[in-house]
C-alpha cells in the first residue's frame, strides 16, 4: 500500500486499514486517508479490497478468492471523527470482499479470438 495520505479534516471519516495477514497486529495499521462524506470513505473503502483482486482472479471459485483475501488482504474499516455523524451502516470489508469474489467467480475468462484480439472488441 502506498503512503498513507491524511487530510486536514476538523470533521468526518477517516478510513484506516489492517491487513488480514498480520490480525490483530496495531502496528500494521495505516490510516489511508480522511474524507469529508461517509460516500467518499465508504468508496475509498471498497477500492482498497478491490485492489487485491485482479483480472487473474476472474473465473476463479469463489471460496478460493475469498479465502486468500481473509488470509492476505487489506481489511479496510470507517470511524467517525471530529463530531461526524456515526455511518449510517457499518461497512464489512469481509462482507464486501465476499461480493466481489462471488461476481469475479461468475464472470467469464476473456479467451483471445482466432485473429488474436479479445472477444468481444
Amino acid at each position: 500500500m502506498s503512503q498513507s495520505i491524511i487530510n486536514p479534516l476538523s470533521r468526518g471519516y477517516r478510513v484506516y486499514v489492517d491487513d488480514n495477514f498480520h490480525f490483530m497486529d496495531e502496528d500494521e495499521r495505516e490510516c489511508l486517508g480522511d474524507f469529508a462524506t461517509y460516500d467518499e470513505a465508504l468508496n475509498a473503502a471498497k477500492k482498497v479490497v478491490e485492489a487485491f483482486f485482479g483480472e487473474k482472479s476472474v473465473g476463479q471459485p469463489e471460496d478460493q478468492l475469498y479465502e486468500g483475501y481473509t488470509s492476505f488482504g487489506d481489511d479496510p474499516y470507517i470511524v467517525s471523527f471530529g463530531g461526524a455523524p456515526e455511518p449510517p451502516t457499518r461497512f464489512s470489508a469481509w462482507d464486501y470482499a465476499k461480493e466481489v469474489s462471488r461476481k469475479l467467480s461468475q464472470r467469464e475468462i476473456p479467451r483471445p479470438s482466432p485473429s488474436g484480439e479479445q472477444a468481444g472488441n
